[in-house]
């Protein structure tokens, strides 16, 4: 295997054309529905720094944190409210919407609604899990598990890839460094990219610190925006960015999620890193 980038696979998702060689495209939005409100207000700005920027934007938010320290900690509003808020975020701000699918049941309901589905990081080798989202035909976001090597995505995407979807996406969160902390090694992107599938960057729940307070984790937002420009200067497919107008007061992962009030700066940042990166990679291959 190649631990060089070469032109991957180009996605489709809508209007949005997502590979290495193309523009940024960011996945980005609260980690977890509270409620309509709160979560139209979000997407709409969202929406507003997207068309300001030109940046191609989806929308994710989950419907079920199912994986959360405590059994006793917020986990959403669940499957059917969760995707009618999501339909009606796509609704009135046209912008394409991801979630999160945890098992086989919720993978025709998800798909009737979301334009892309989502496979949690600890669930990235569940095969049954894996082959019903491959069948829908929607392009499938696989998160790298904490636990897993770069490489161990070969057999992840290949499990997908068998039902004749190839619209894969490859997100890098961070790897397992002892207990309660996470490491990048931006070596992973480059391997990964080597698959031939587009790969993200998840520049928040990469500096999240797992069960960190025991019935809850920590995490240090500081250092997204360092993260987010390195990778960038990779040459991701794109960014994964978890935001909110107040961090701390969301329910879940709050230590790890981005102010939304600082997103426009950020973006700019990293559009300017990526477009420098792309056009030198397309002169020299000229």
């Amino acid at each position: 295997m190649s631990y060089d980038y070469k032109i991957m696979k180009e996605i489709v998702l809508g209007k949005i054309k997502i590979g290495s060689h193309r523009p940024l495209v960011i996945i980005a939005g609260p980690c977890v529905i509270e409620d309509l409100e709160l979560t139209l207000e979000i997407a709409t700005e969202l929406k507003r720094i997207s068309t300001r920027l030109r940046l191609p934007l989806i929308f994710k938010s989950s419907y079920d944190k199912a994986n959360r320290s405590s059994l006793t900690a917020y986990r959403g509003v669940g499957l059917k409210k969760g995707l009618e808020i999501l339909g009606r975020v796509r609704e009135k701000t046209g912008l394409p919407v991801i979630s999160d699918i945890h098992c086989r049941e919720e993978v025709k309901p998800a798909a009737r609604v979301l334009d892309a589905l989502q496979i949690p990081a600890f669930l990235c080798r569940q095969t049954d899990l894996l082959l019903e989202a491959g069948k829908t035909g929607l392009p499938v976001n696989v998160k790298k598990g904490q636990f897993l090597a770069p490489e161990d995505m070969k057999e992840v995407a290949r499990k997908i890839a068998s039902t004749g979807n190839e619209k894969i996406l490859l997100t890098e969160r961070g790897t397992f460094f002892g207990y309660h902390n996470l490491v990048v090694d931006f070596r992973s992107l480059i391997i990964m990219g080597g698959l031939g599938y587009p790969v993200f960057f998840d520049a928040t729940h990469s500096v999240q610190t797992p069960g960190e307070h025991g019935n809850r984790s920590g995490g240090h937002r500081e250092f997204i925006p360092g993260l987010a420009r390195a990778a960038a200067a990779l040459g991701v497919a794109g960014l994964y960015l978890e935001v909110h107008p107040e961090p701390d007061k969301s329910p879940c992962d709050g230590p790890n999620i981005f102010p939304l009030r600082k997103l426009p700066k950020l973006l700019s940042e990293v559009m300017a890193i990526d477009r420098l990166v792309k056009t030198n990679l397309k002169r020299m291959k000229q």
